[in-house]
């Protein structure tokens, strides 16, 4: 078999799948940060091993608007909806998911 398996993960934000190839996944260790390439979720490898590969979303890599400061979005802020309040400016966000 010299076939390239690839894993397609999907993103828990915007469905988007991410491939990873044979390669990536022998680089990849636990605690690594996968980003999502559309939706900038980050993803934490909880699992690697053969056939068996999970992800854990730690956040998503968002600009505020008023602000300019970068901060992640969580699991927990997004059990609210879409809007969300910057850390740093206190200034309330309404996050739109590109489809």
């Amino acid at each position: 078999m010299s076939g390239m398996a690839v894993l397609e993960v999907e993103c828990p934000i915007c469905g988007e799948f991410l491939e990873l190839g044979d390669e990536d996944r022998a680089q990849l260790q636990l605690g690594d940060v996968i980003v999502c390439d559309s939706c900038n979720a980050e993803m934490e490898v909880t699992k690697n091993e053969g056939d068996d590969f999970d992800l854990d979303l730690l956040g998503i890599l968002t600009t505020c608007p008023s602000c300019s400061e970068e901060f992640d979005v969580t699991e927990e802020m997004l059990a609210e909806g879409n809007i969300v309040q910057c850390p740093h400016c206190k200034a309330y966000i309404e996050l739109e998911f590109e489809e």
